[in-house]
């Protein structure tokens, strides 16, 4: 069947090697990665792994850092004594994480605390929020560092008091760095040169770097910012970035985050910041050369001429797809020479072209001067491009796309893939996001042009069209054919290669597992081989929560794997410590029974 004719026929049934073009997506190799029997789909309230595996708690919201933090309330009573507790203890909502060594044979583990649920925090559910409730709020937030040893079972715990453990939150001084630093957008009252902000916020998806530091990635700031004025301006950048005069959260009590009060405040959020897990007093750094939009994670490559590269997408309804390529190149023999090097150099923007499901792509330049980007369109310096990089983006024609999420590369840094995880919102379908209404989302994949990251042109392929063959057996919405009734699930988010090779796919989608949903169960992590295709669902998380963030030990023999607000808006779930608790988010351990490596 052609790809072209694929939108239009009502074949059920679509041949696996005639929907792709496997010289194109997949390896030669053939290999068996996935050693697993998948699990069947679970719509209740547990974590499930395979037979032949187990799975326990590592940490969970409010678990002490240090040995002075207090308890987790289940009384929710915050006070100044609750804010500063806050600082002492592991945030709400892990998502991203990073597993760093240590010399003891130990490791530190980075782990993202993106947002919160009013609902499950406060015993008011976020209807009677005070300026007490966005202090503790503001603490809970942001990043969580800290050291974990193993156990004899084989299994890690948290070293309480470890000099490492760290909180990182909306009020940690935080320094600006790259073109953007200075301008006049960034400068407010509190900050009249442009170059310290307070805070990072919501911090989605992550990336590590190969000198050993850790990149958070802020995410939906705009919830976290509304206004006291009635008559609220908004300019084309503020509406494109998606402010309101209420904020989500309530924090317009707090005058930072009043856009009356503070209209370049937001300005300063948006962007990858990059911290050192080893040294717990260095100052974490904002990376505007990497643009501001609402960045998931930030996947980095060394291109074959040393330059560092880092993809990036921008999770919101027909945004796009970045990367940028910096000026100098990565020195291996000293790491602490690159401390600086993601603050020069170029960023690009996405565009797909091609036949339905396949085609070339090019990589456009957002510098000023070029493709136009000067005063006539509207940007007046390097700064106002990088601040305003979506705005750049439309101008010079990039592709929209069913919300960009996570980004990985494999093994060889040959092929790259990242999810689309849905977009509602498309009304017009193009070759790289073939359905109106997306509903279920896809997986796409693409290799540069001479295996250069730092060139042009790229050649891509959608690896994985989610869907349900069970409603839909004929159409769009079936799905291609490696999805099929044992494997099905929706809205495709986190990803990350394994050091074998193995695609590991996490979901933050519709749980009903009813109408359009139906069969598919909870969040889920499943497992793909990238030679063939194949794809099996690994795990499958309790009631109402996300699936999002993902390590390994050193050995491969441990699996770190968070799930994120199990129990939201309300929904029957006391994870992870059973009746009568509040749900809590938490980062879950998974061994084999046989201490082997996990997949295999």
């Amino acid at each position: 069947m052609q790809r072209r004719t694929f939108l239009k026929t009502t074949c059920g049934a679509i041949g696996f090697a005639s929907f792709f073009s496997p010289s194109a997506v997949f390896a030669a190799s053939s290999e068996n990665l996935l050693g697993f029997e998948q699990i069947a789909f679970n719509d209740k309230d547990k974590f499930v792994v395979p037979q032949g595996y187990e799975a326990k708690p590592l940490i969970s919201w409010g678990d002490a850092l240090f040995s002075k933090a207090s308890a987790f309330d289940e009384n929710k009573i915050i006070d100044q004594r609750a804010v500063e507790n806050a600082n002492l203890v592991f945030g709400d909502n892990n998502d991203g994480m990073a597993l760093f060594e240590l010399e003891n044979g130990n490791a530190l583990l980075a782990v993202n605390n993106e947002y919160i649920n009013p609902e499950i925090m406060f015993s008011h559910k976020g209807e009677k929020t005070t300026l007490e409730d966005v202090r503790y709020m503001q603490n809970s937030l942001g990043v969580s560092i800290f050291e974990i040893s193993k156990d004899k079972d084989g299994f890690f715990q948290v070293v309480l008091d470890s000099p490492y453990n760290r909180r990182i939150t909306a009020q940690t001084p935080m320094k600006l760095q790259g073109a953007a630093k200075g301008h006049k957008l960034m400068r407010t009252a509190a900050d009249k040169k442009g170059e310290l902000v307070l805070g990072t916020l919501n911090n989605c998806a992550n990336g590590q770097t190969p000198w050993g530091t850790y990149l958070t990635c802020e995410e939906n700031v705009d919830d976290f910012f509304g206004s006291s004025e009635a008559n609220q301006a908004f300019t084309p950048a503020l509406k494109r970035y998606g402010f309101n005069k209420e904020s989500v959260y309530k924090w317009e009590l707090d005058p930072r985050f009043d856009l009356a009060k503070n209209p370049n405040e937001a300005n300063r959020f948006g962007w990858v910041v990059e911290i050192d897990p080893y040294n717990p007093n260095s100052t974490p750094i904002k990376r505007t050369a990497l643009g501001r939009f609402k960045h998931e994670n930030a996947e980095v490559l060394i291109n074959k001429d040393g330059r560092v590269v880092v993809y990036m997408g921008d999770d919101e309804a027909n945004e796009f797809l970045y990367k940028f390529v910096s000026k100098n190149k990565f020195n291996k023999t000293n790491k602490t020479a690159n401390k600086d090097i993601l603050d020069s150099g170029t960023l690009y923007v996405a565009k797909f072209n091609g036949d339905l499901l396949e085609g070339v792509g090019e990589w456009i330049e957002l510098s000023y001067g070029k493709n136009g980007l000067d005063k006539s369109s509207g940007f007046n310096s390097q700064a106002e491009i990088l601040i305003h990089a979506r705005l750049a983006a439309s101008f010079v024609g990039a592709t929209p796309m069913d919300r960009p999420e996570w980004i990985a590369a494999d093994l060889k840094g040959e092929f790259v893939y990242a999810t689309m995880t849905n977009n509602t919102k498309r009304e017009k379908i193009d070759s790289a996001n073939p359905r109106t209404n997306n509903i279920y989302g896809q997986i796409i994949s693409w290799q540069a042009q001479n295996k250069d990251h730092a060139g042009k042109n790229f050649k891509w392929s959608i690896f994985a069209l989610m869907g349900n063959p069970e409603v839909y057996p004929n159409g769009t919405r079936r799905g291609s054919s490696n999805i099929n009734a044992e494997n099905m699930f929706n809205s495709p988010d986190g990803l990350k290669f394994d050091k074998f090779g193995r695609l590991w796919i996490q979901s933050d989608g519709k749980y009903s597992n009813k109408g359009d949903y139906a069969k598919m169960g909870n969040n889920q992590m499943l497992c793909a081989n990238p030679n063939t295709g194949e794809i099996r669902r690994f795990l499958s998380g309790p009631v109402a929560c996300e699936i999002t963030g993902c390590t390994f030990s050193k050995d491969s023999t441990v699996m770190f794997v968070g799930v994120q607000h199990p129990g939201e808006f309300g929904a029957k779930s006391h994870f992870p410590n059973g009746k009568n608790t509040t749900p809590r988010s938490t980062v879950m351990q998974i061994k084999k029974l046989d201490g082997g490596v996990i997949g295999s």
